[in-house]
């Protein structure tokens, strides 16, 4: 990597990091282009060459949390519920800033159904209603069920200034997966 792409990168970073301080100090639409330039230490210039405008800015930020979670998602699919909601609850830990942001704040809401959205498309290919203890069940039904449940522990946890390390919401929450899917 050349000292260029490591100084584009650095001042990236920079920026998403400023406009999460930002939001969890004021509302995202009281928040401007030169906020985050002032926060993150780069010009306007160097803003706008990389985003359109904070409304841009903001959905790259959402999008690439979500690409993450997929990752995990995608490393940990061979695995039971309890060891592969681990990473997912460290991923949630070492980004609390931004998902204690997304969730309480009111210039987000994209990102609580972009949340579920992603939830979903994970959890329908782990859905049997064919046969087992959900057989005959709706599929929309047991995978809202499932989903916004998920989503509750998560939001709660977060708010809640996680009470329980990650592995113990690992376990938790796996065994409470295992029990319902």
């Amino acid at each position: 990597m050349s000292k260029m792409d490591r100084r584009i990168l650095k001042s990236q970073e920079a920026i998403k990091k400023a406009v999460i301080e930002l939001m969890s100090e004021k509302n995202f639409d009281d928040i401007t282009i030169q906020d985050i330039s002032d926060k993150a230490n780069v010009s306007r210039g160097t803003i706008y060459l990389h985003y359109m405008d904070k409304y841009d800015l903001l959905d790259k930020l959402i999008e690439e949390h979500i690409n993450e979670m997929r990752e995990i998602c995608e490393s940990t699919s061979e695995m039971d519920y309890e060891d592969a909601n681990l990473p997912w609850f460290e991923y949630l830990e070492r980004n609390y800033l931004f998902f204690s942001t997304m969730l309480a704040s009111k210039g987000a809401p994209s990102f609580r159904s972009q949340f579920l959205k992603f939830l979903i498309e994970e959890f329908k290919d782990e859905v049997n209603i064919k046969e087992g203890k959900n057989h005959g069940l709706n599929e929309d039904v047991l995978l809202q069920f499932i989903v916004t449940s998920y989503v509750g522990i998560v939001e709660w946890w977060i708010t809640n200034g996680m009470p329980y390390p990650p592995r113990v919401m690992a376990e938790q929450v796996g065994f409470l997966l295992e029990r319902n899917l």
